[in-house]
């Protein structure tokens, strides 16, 4: 594998936007979910392991009994890579999934996390 393409502040910023929610702190993508209990955190932590386990690429993640930290960087690259922000955008998708208007599943009774942040204007 070649040398991977590492982003700077600049474009980082600019890639965010279309990303609400996270944020570049200490040189890694970060975002905090916000969730209803335990239980929902535990299952966020569960499906952010999988899917990066799946995708061969790992964050850290910060638990607590309501909330659940995610930081990205590519160590190999020593900073922000196409990994990071693709890892971010599953993330993303797949914490928020819910079924759809007309779905045969009919989701929780009640909402397992904060709502997403509004997309930037």
């Amino acid at each position: 594998m070649g040398v991977e393409r590492t982003y700077d502040s600049q474009e980082i910023g600019v890639r965010l936007a279309a990303i609400p929610g996270w944020s570049f702190e200490d040189g890694a993508l970060a975002r905090k979910y916000e969730t209803n209990g335990w239980g929902t955190t535990l299952m966020v932590v569960n499906a952010i392991g999988f899917l990066c386990e799946a995708a061969g690429h790992h964050p850290d993640l910060a638990v607590s009994w309501s909330s659940v930290g995610v930081r990205l960087w590519t160590h190999s690259a020593k900073g922000i890579t196409d990994k990071d922000f693709e890892a971010a955008r599953l993330i993303e998708e797949t914490i928020y999934w819910h079924p759809k208007d007309g779905s045969a599943l009919q989701g929780p009774p009640k909402p397992l996390l904060k709502p997403p942040p509004a997309p930037s204007a």
